[in-house]
């Protein structure tokens, strides 16, 4: 990841801080995205941009425009700004849907468009998302999720498709992710079976780097040991 420019969405997030610290650390200099408020000053390594509603497309083009402003260029987006809900049909809300398209789906569109001409202007353009195990066979209450996950994985198909030979096009499908809020929800779970941030993060790293360059239009699941 040396030299490289790295966007990352949802960056304050458990699993957005790690990918964005693996990645200083491995020398790729760090834009992050997040809806919530950001209180770190820009450095020449990393810039912050806070209160973005990646949903909205004006608002998603100016934070990547301006990171990649920042940087000079852009090499790597990875979308992992998002959401979860558990509902079923008959006891759920329709707004649930529309709120899921809007974070899982909405949020990796507005910044791949936003990013793919700058992407398109690096030697080896990158475009990572985050799909979900989940959404490959929903079960009970998992409808709204899946349903917008699974649209993650179609835009990852057609973005990989439309930008082939130019920008690799990805996406991870965990499982449970280890992360404090997963274990509260799910108190009695074998913890130690569910993957973790850090083995996420190399992942994604893997396929924003140089040794992936063959790798687009793929689902790869990262699944831990369920």
């Amino acid at each position: 990841m040396n030299g490289k420019v790295v966007v990352v969405t949802g960056a304050w997030g458990a699993l957005g801080q790690v990918v964005a610290e693996t990645a200083q650390r491995r020398g790729a200099r760090v834009g992050g995205i997040d809806h919530a408020a950001s209180q770190m000053a820009a450095t020449y390594e990393r810039i912050e941009f806070g209160g973005v509603d990646l949903s909205d497309a004006a608002a998603a083009k100016q934070a990547i425009d301006m990171a990649a402003a920042h940087f000079g260029q852009l090499d790597a987006l990875i979308n992992i700004a998002g959401g979860f809900t558990f509902e079923t049909v008959a006891d759920g809300d329709i707004n649930s849907w529309q709120r899921m398209h809007a974070l899982n789906v909405l949020t990796a569109l507005n910044a791949s468009k936003a990013a793919i001409p700058h992407l398109l202007a690096s030697s080896a353009g990158r475009i990572i998302n985050i799909g979900a195990m989940g959404a490959l066979q929903a079960g009970a209450g998992m409808g709204p999720y899946a349903a917008s996950k699974a649209g993650v994985h179609r835009l990852t198909e057609a973005l990989a498709a439309e930008h082939k030979g130019r920008i690799t096009v990805n996406a991870v499908l965990p499982s449970i992710i280890d992360t404090a809020a997963n274990r509260a929800s799910l108190p009695q779970a074998d913890f130690s079976k569910w993957v973790t941030p850090q083995e996420l993060a190399d992942v994604i790293l893997f396929l924003a780097s140089d040794a992936a360059s063959a790798v687009t239009g793929a689902l790869i699941p990262v699944s831990g040991r369920i």
